[in-house]
């Protein structure tokens, strides 16, 4: 079975009805909190994940490390794409961002990261902040080249376009107009420019659907059901 859900940020219990079997495999839609630490707790907290005997499938959000950036990662073959792995957890797999999966019979589309909106809380607090955490220039015009007029059955990204950000998910306090929407703005075009079936975002830490598009946060859902 293949389940899909939202943001984690390390904790898995919402997982636990999921029977634990090395077949199963489970879609986290960013900021599973996996590369976080970037030591040893991180290792500690992989050799739990790893005891599940479930695949995590997970996209990049704004709150982790990408996994090229790290040592010990490969970049290996998987569901018709690349992706990368550490040979010691071998069920935690890290989508490629512009890479088309053949998932479940689907052709998936990911495209990872977004902007934090706390960026300068945890840079004046030393919290962990990601430099890497959006899609630079290169890559975005890499994929919408790529898929420009294009059918793909699904869409998974962590941020979603622009033009269906929920606004009544935003964090109270927090000055929209100074948020960067690149990444929102550029994912606009790729809604309106690509044919697809389905999207699944998460980032908002909301359960919603709109058109075509669900938000994804706390609940689990068989895939494409």
């Amino acid at each position: 079975m293949i389940y899909i859900t939202g943001d984690t940020h390390r904790d898995f219990s919402r997982l636990n009805h999921v029977k634990r079997n090395k077949n199963n495999m489970v879609i986290i839609l960013g900021d599973a909190g996996i590369n976080y630490y970037l030591n040893g707790i991180d290792d500690e907290f992989k050799d739990i994940l790893n005891a599940m005997n479930i695949k995590l499938f997970c996209i990049q959000g704004n709150h982790e490390e990408r996994p090229e950036n790290l040592v010990g990662y490969e970049e290996v073959e998987m569901f018709g794409g690349n992706v990368f792995i550490e040979k010691d957890y071998p069920n935690l797999i890290f989508a490629k961002n512009g890479e088309l999966y053949n998932i479940n019979g689907k052709s998936v589309l990911v495209i990872g990261g977004a902007y934090s909106i706390d960026k300068l809380y945890r840079l004046e607090c030393g919290y962990n902040w990601f430099e890497d955490e959006q899609l630079t220039k290169d890559e975005q015009d890499y994929i919408y080249n790529k898929y420009k007029d294009k059918h793909v059955d699904i869409i998974l990204s962590h941020t979603c376009p622009l033009k269906y950000i929920p606004a009544e998910a935003f964090v109270e306090g927090v000055d929209s107009s100074n948020v960067d929407k690149s990444m929102e703005e550029f994912l606009d075009k790729i809604e309106e420019n690509v044919d697809y079936d389905k999207w699944y975002c998460g980032h908002f830490h909301i359960n919603k659907t709109i058109d075509k598009i669900e938000f994804m946060y706390d609940k689990i859902d068989l895939f494409d059901q």
